[in-house]
């Protein structure tokens, strides 16, 4: 089993920045990947910013330049530092981890996700 959780969430106005943390625990031998995506209401699931193994990071184009995902790799955490929100950023937001676990299995987990709200 692994558990993801996430924190950080919360009301903001345009122009504002909140932070996200997300940790995953439990049966984690390594993890090859860990992720934020958001789905608005009314839409699909969307990626946001994705974080590898290596370090690399991937970004949806309507986030570049404003949200930046890091890690700690000895916690199992991944962070997202959103700055210059926009109203349109307003959606929950979920983290995923994407690990090995300690069976060897590969193993993709999502937590429960958190209200962000940008007021105009």
């Amino acid at each position: 089993q692994v558990q993801v959780v996430e924190s950080g969430g919360g009301l903001v106005q345009a122009g504002g920045s909140l932070r996200l943390s997300c940790a995953a625990s439990g049966s984690i031998f390594s993890i090859n990947a860990m992720g934020w995506y958001r789905q608005a209401p009314g839409k699909q699931r969307e990626l946001v910013a994705t974080i590898s193994s290596s370090g690399s990071t991937n970004y949806a184009d309507s986030v570049k330049g404003r949200f930046t995902i890091s890690r700690d790799t000895a916690k199992y955490t991944v962070y997202l530092q959103m700055s210059s929100l926009k109203p349109e950023d307003t959606a929950v937001y979920y983290c995923n981890a994407h690990v090995l676990t300690l069976l060897r299995t590969v193993m993709s987990s999502w937590g429960q996700g958190t209200q962000v709200t940008v007021s105009s």
